[in-house]
Order: structure tokens, then sequence, then C-alpha cells
């Protein structure tokens, strides 16, 4: 839960640093848009969700893949699918940046309402957020 809330906070943080810096009112120092930022895959990922290495929300096929991968370490965990997507998300945080205790961070991202998961099933869930490559952003 405390993960959330940081990301949050630095996704907030980060929007209201954005928009302080472009308060330009000079018409002449516009520039369009860059080709990176108008092939971004979706517009609810921000470009701070991909400095801390969080993927955008997956669609169609990656996200199929992706929850069959996840319910392949544990079948509950799919039972609400949101969370689940968000979960797997935020744990590419820890992945992308080889976190110390990666499978602890799993087992208690991915436990949640009546939904345990274990160690053991947090190491099979990063060896699956890995093996898909939906952490790469």
């Amino acid at each position: 839960m405390n993960t959330r809330i940081t990301a949050v906070v630095l996704v907030a943080a980060s929007a209201l640093a954005l928009t302080a810096c472009s308060s330009s009112s000079d018409s002449d120092t516009r520039s369009a848009p860059s080709p990176k930022a108008s092939k971004t895959p979706s517009p609810d990922w921000s470009a701070a969700e991909r400095s801390v290495g969080i993927p955008p929300k997956p669609t169609g096929a990656e996200r199929e893949a992706l929850l069959r991968a996840l319910a392949a370490a544990n079948p509950d965990i799919v039972k609400y699918e949101d969370k689940a997507i968000e979960a797997a998300r935020n744990q590419c945080s820890a992945v992308n940046h080889k976190a110390q205790r990666m499978d602890w961070a799993a087992s208690q991202r991915f436990s949640y309402k009546d939904v345990t998961t274990t160690e053991a099933q947090g190491k099979q869930i990063n060896e699956a957020l890995e093996g898909l490559g939906f952490c790469k952003v």
C-alpha cells in the first residue's frame, strides 16, 4: 500500500513540476510535440510512471497473456483483474531497478482483499514478468 501511495505522490509531484515548467506565454517559443511524445501507447501512461520503470497498461492480447502468467503463479490473483494488472505494473518498478527482496515485494503487492500470495509465488510472478518482457519500458 505504501508503494502505491508513494507512486501516486511521485506522479502528482511530477505533473505539477511539469506544469510549472511549461508556462511560457510567448507563442514563438512553442514547438510541435516531439515524435516520441506522440507515440506513447496509452494516454494513461505518464512520463513519471515511465521514469520509475512502470510500463503502460496492457490491452488486448498482452493483457490476456499477463493475466494467464499471473494465474499460473497464483490463480486467486486474477479474481480481481484490474488489481492484478496494477500490481504487475507497480512490481515492474522493483524489477527494473533490481530492488532487494523483490519476491517479498511481489508477495505483498499481490496480496489484497481475500487473496494471499506467498514469497515463493512472488518469485514466480517476477519470473513471469521478466519472461513476458512486460516490464520493459
